[in-house]
C-alpha cells in the first residue's frame, strides 16, 4: 500500500486548568447524526469504553442531525455546563474552525474522532482519532482492478460530499485506476451514505441501459443498496463486483452471502476507544498523540469469517 499506515504522529503534552476526578468526569459529545449504521456502532462503543473505566465516565450524546450550526450550538453548551472534555464527529470536515476555536478558548480538550477537519494544523489542546481514508479507497479498488484483470467499467457511489471521508476515499480509489487505463468510470454520484440512495442510483444506471462490471462504493450501506438493485433486476450474482467500506454486520453477511466481493474493515470499536481515552487522558492532564490513526482492513470471501 502507497501510503503507509501510522498509529500515532506528534507527541504532545496538553496542560489544561481541570484535572477532573475520573468519577465525576463529564465529556460532551456531538455526533453528526444517529441515524447512521455505523455512526450507531461508533456511538455504542463510546458509551461501552466510558462504562468500562473503574469510576465510569459520563458521555452526553446529542445528535447534531446533519445540521452545522446545531452542531456548533451543542459544543457551546458543552463549554457553558463545563464538561471535561468534548468529542465531536463533525457534520461537514470543512466547517470545523469555529468548534475547535471555542474549545481552545476555553480550554476544554477536543477529540475530533472518525472525520478528521480538513484543517490539517490543528492547535495544542485539538486531537484527532480516525482512519485513513485515502486507504480504504485503495484498497478496495486495487482488490477489484485484480478482480477484473485490469479492464472494465465502473460506477462509484459517493458519500456525502461535504466529507473529507467522500472525497478521501474516492481520491484512493483513483489513484489506482491511474495505473490500470483500461478500468473506466462510467458513472459516478453521491448516494449520501445512504442504502436507498445507492438503489435508487443503480436501479437508475440498469434503466438507462448503462453497463458496468463493477460498483465502488465509499461505504457498505450504498454498496448493499447497489446489491439490491442488481438482485431486482435479475442480474447474476457476483457477475457485477461491489466493493463497499465499513465492515458493518450486514456488510460482513452481504459478502458471506455473495452479494458484495469485498469491503474494508473501519474499526468503530477501536476509534471509539481511542477517542474516549485520549478525552479522559487529556481532561487529567495527561500526555497523548495528537493524531491517532486507526488501520482499516480488507474482507475478503476467505477472510470475513474473521470479522465481527
Amino acid at each position: 500500500m502507497k501510503t503507509p499506515i501510522r498509529f500515532t504522529a506528534l507527541a504532545l503534552s496538553l496542560l489544561f486548568a481541570s484535572g477532573a476526578a475520573l468519577a465525576d468526569m463529564r465529556i460532551g459529545v456531538s455526533m453528526s447524526q444517529f441515524d447512521d449504521t455505523w455512526l450507531t456502532y461508533l456511538r455504542e462503543s463510546m458509551d461501552s469504553k466510558a462504562k468500562s473505566y473503574p469510576d465510569g465516565v459520563k458521555l452526553q450524546f446529542e445528535d447534531a442531525r446533519s445540521d452545522v450550526v446545531k452542531q456548533l450550538s451543542q459544543v457551546e453548551s458543552f463549554i457553558s455546563q463545563k464538561v471535561d472534555a468534548i468529542v465531536v464527529n463533525p457534520v461537514d470536515t470543512a466547517a470545523t474552525r469555529k468548534i475547535t476555536e471555542a474549545a481552545v478558548k476555553a480550554g476544554i480538550p477536543l477529540v475530533y474522532v472518525n472525520r478528521r477537519p480538513d484543517d490539517l494544523k490543528l492547535p495544542k489542546g485539538v486531537v484527532t482519532v480516525a482512519s485513513n481514508d485515502l486507504e480504504a479507497g485503495e484498497m478496495q479498488m486495487q482488490y477489484l482492478a485484480d478482480k477484473m484483470g485490469g479492464k472494465g467499467e465502473i460506477v462509484i457511489l459517493l458519500g456525502d460530499l461535504a466529507n473529507n471521508s467522500t472525497t478521501n476515499r474516492t481520491k484512493g480509489v483513483k489513484e489506482v485506476l491511474a495505473k490500470y487505463p483500461n478500468i473506466k468510470v462510467e458513472q459516478e454520484q453521491t448516494g449520501i451514505w445512504l442504502r436507498d440512495k445507492g438503489m435508487t442510483l443503480v436501479n437508475d444506471w440498469l434503466t438507462q441501459g448503462r453497463k458496468f462490471d463493477a460498483v465502488v462504493s465509499n461505504n457498505d450501506e450504498m454498496a448493499i443498496g447497489a446489491a439490491m438493485a442488481l438482485q431486482q433486476a435479475g442480474v447474476d450474482k457476483g457477475s457485477v463486483l461491489i466493493a463497499g467500506v465499513d465492515g458493518t454486520p450486514d456488510g460482513l453477511n452481504a459478502i458471506k452471502k455473495g452479494s458484495m466481493a469485498v469491503s474494508v474493515f473501519q474499526d468503530a470499536k477501536g476509534q471509539a476507544d481511542g477517542s474516549i481515552d485520549t478525552a479522559v487522558k487529556m481532561a487529567k492532564n495527561e500526555a497523548v498523540e495528537q493524531n491517532v490513526w486507526v488501520p482499516y482492513r480488507l474482507i475478503t470471501p476467505e477472510n470475513v469469517d474473521t470479522f465481527k
